[in-house]
């Protein structure tokens, strides 16, 4: 099966123009970019795409050991832009997707043009100095609860996420979304998600990258976005004026307005 049926890509936009490829996150698909992907199009070609276990993803391709570890997602990313002959990629992840994109623009940094790392974090777990937002404790108790019970987790958890609680319907979109994803991958994906530690990867990566961090945010605190940035040569911060964990729901405008400012530089 070719990555283009295996991932249920789309692609838009100009063709032959500079790509742009939105990566989405945990529990999400690509539906998630649908208020910022678009406005894309007048210059660019956008891909859009499904990781395995999510959205029109075939479920079949999921691997136990390929997608053991973020690596197998980073090279399905990879498969997907070899088979697409994409290059000079401009490529935006979404939360886990933000170090999926690192994994992949550090394996083959000449297919990369630029990263936009949406609410990234190397490592959920507080360890020494550095602040993950979690304890080990805190990632157990979340683990646990996802294995013993998905959809409750998902009930209880997403508008957590999402953040914005004078906004429902946004908490409701997201638990929505999670409820649709294959249970039992989910519940590998979080593990994967939430156990993963790639610090050392962050200096790896050599082209020009935003980081985008909403100024309250659950998930990946402000100091998360601030020590991504640091880590990473010459990264630059934006804080968007947003709360919660997906920007590119709760605040598009603003979500497509930072990424358009430094891709279009």
């Amino acid at each position: 099966m070719s990555a283009v049926d295996r991932h249920h890509i789309h692609v838009t936009g100009v063709p032959g123009a500079q790509p742009i490829v939105f990566a989405h996150g945990f529990g999400c698909d690509q539906h998630m970019w649908r208020h910022v992907a678009p406005r894309f199009e007048d210059a660019f070609q956008v891909v859009t795409f499904d990781h395995v276990g999510a959205g029109g993803a075939d479920p079949s391709a999921y691997d136990p050991v390929r997608h053991g570890s973020l690596q197998g997602y980073a090279d399905d990313v990879l498969e997907i832009v070899h088979e697409l002959g994409l290059e000079d990629v401009v490529l935006v992840g979404h939360s886990v997707s933000a170090m999926i994109a690192v994994l992949a623009a550090a394996a083959e940094p000449e297919r990369f043009a630029r990263l936009v790392l949406v609410g990234p974090s190397p490592r959920y777990t507080d360890d020494g100095d550095y602040t993950g937002g979690f304890t080990e404790a805190d990632i157990a108790e979340l683990l646990e609860s996802l294995d013993s019970n998905y959809l409750g987790w998902s009930s209880a958890m997403a508008p957590a996420i999402m953040g914005n609680p004078d906004r429902p319907g946004l908490g409701a979109e997201l638990t929505a979304s999670f409820c649709r994803t294959d249970p039992d991958l989910a519940r590998r994906f979080a593990r994967v998600t939430f156990l993963s530690d790639n610090r050392a990867d962050l200096e790896r990566v050599t082209v020009p990258t935003l980081v985008l961090q909403c100024t309250d945010d659950v998930i990946a605190p402000v100091a998360v976005g601030e020590y991504v940035r640091d880590a990473i040569p010459g990264a630059e911060l934006v804080l968007l004026d947003a709360t919660g964990h997906c920007p590119n729901l709760s605040a598009p405008e603003a979500t497509t307005a930072a990424i358009a400012s430094f891709v279009r530089s």
